[in-house]
């Protein structure tokens, strides 16, 4: 119980579960002439973006896709640059950059502006990658960026969408498919491999209702249809439109925590093999469902 309880703690970056000093220290790791100064600066800013003290922003709602989220997902995205980079892979610190960028920025489009008068950022969740884009090039333009990362973090936000091509990124600089596989595999994994992934589905179930997005009528069936989901969609876009390079995970692990496993895939097989069992157990009844799921999501953002 006490390995398991430290796993998780190292798969979300630390003990509170806030991993920018995690973030930080692989990057230096990869790169040490990287510029630490810089991605403190967006994970600050991304930080006062979801919390709406960020100059044309309000305060984030949604609970599924919120900044706990974002964060997991940049650390993951660290974790597949540092393990390629221990096998021996080579990239420009910039390239990294742009992939953190990226993984901060993929889900803004559910973010309320102060111009919106929408209730809540999930009326936004169909197409939310074209506003996360727009929101991004602002950004940088805001800040000052190089203006060369609005169309590359374009391409790469663009490899979030789940149920999308990658075809879009084929003429791009090859550092850049590079970092498009590593944020669309790091979106997926982050979320997967989440210990409070069961209990946060009826989240994301809300999330695609309040959104008119959702394919099920109850979380029940959102539930009933992750196995599936997983083998078929997510398996897919890891192993094959991304290159498999998720594999670099292992390798991640094994250099930074001497563990010689995949930790990601591990607490993925384990949530689905749970999540398998109780719906067995519990058949169609939803109230069944929720005793056997009795984690209590972080509602911090």
């Amino acid at each position: 119980m006490e390995n398991n309880h430290r796993r998780a703690q190292i798969l979300e970056g630390n003990e509170e579960g806030d991993p920018t000093a995690e973030i930080l220290d692989l990057a230096y790791a990869i790169h040490p002439d990287i510029d630490i100064i810089r991605i403190s600066r967006i994970n600050d800013d991304i930080t006062a973006i979801f919390n709406g003290t960020f100059p044309g922003f309000r305060v984030s709602n949604p609970t599924y896709h919120n900044l706990r989220h974002t964060r997991l997902v940049a650390l993951a995205v660290t974790r597949l640059f540092h393990g390629l980079w221990s096998d021996g892979r080579t990239f420009d610190a910039e390239t990294l950059i742009q992939g953190l960028l990226s993984a901060f920025f993929h889900d803004t489009g559910m973010l309320l502006s102060e111009a919106d008068n929408a209730r809540t950022g999930a009326h936004y969740i169909k197409g939310h990658e074209k506003r996360s884009i727009s929101f991004l090039q602002k950004y940088v333009e805001a800040t000052s960026l190089p203006s060369s990362y609005t169309e590359n973090c374009a391409a790469i936000i663009r490899c979030t969408a789940l149920y999308e091509g990658i075809d879009h990124i084929r003429n791009l600089p090859e550092e850049i498919q590079l970092a498009g596989h590593i944020v669309g595999s790091a979106d997926i994994l982050s979320q997967m491999a989440d210990r409070y992934y069961l209990e946060r589905l009826p989240l994301l179930f809300q999330e695609q209702k309040d959104g008119s997005a959702h394919e099920y009528n109850t979380p029940l069936e959102l539930m009933q249809s992750t196995a599936d989901f997983y083998r078929t969609t997510v398996s897919y876009r890891l192993q094959t439109l991304f290159s498999d390079v998720s594999h670099a995970m292992r390798s991640h692990f094994r250099a930074r925590w001497q563990i010689d496993q995949d930790l990601y895939t591990a607490a993925i097989l384990k949530n689905i093999s749970y999540l398998e069992s109780v719906i067995a157990r519990c058949k169609a009844e939803q109230e069944c469902v929720k005793r056997h799921l009795r984690r209590i999501p972080p509602t911090s953002q």
